[in-house]
């Protein structure tokens, strides 16, 4: 019995493109994973009273211009997020 090795590591047939972006930098009504939090101690435990930690699936609702608010849907929820801690927020985004 013979058992042949191929040289070369088999990779999957179809390639998944998911790009990391901050939350302000996604498309609108685009459902998005939430990857991580760079933020400070108090801000990411107010995030994650609100829903908002890594692994959450949001939808990037409604973002305000000349640098306003952003609003996301998290789990039926709306919750309306300064830009500044919006721009802490990395997400995982497929197709923005």
């Amino acid at each position: 019995m013979t058992v042949r090795y191929n040289d070369k590591p088999q990779t999957p047939h179809h390639k998944t493109s998911s790009l990391l972006k901050c939350l302000t930098e996604c498309s609108k009504n685009k459902d998005v994973e939430i990857v991580s939090v760079n933020a400070g101690r108090g801000a990411k435990h107010r995030l994650a009273n609100l829903g908002l930690v890594p692994g959450t699936k949001i939808t990037k609702t409604r973002s305000a211009v000349f640098n306003g608010p952003v609003e996301v849907s998290v789990k039926g929820s709306k919750i309306v997020l300064g830009r500044g801690l919006a721009a802490k927020v990395i997400v995982k985004c497929d197709q923005c």
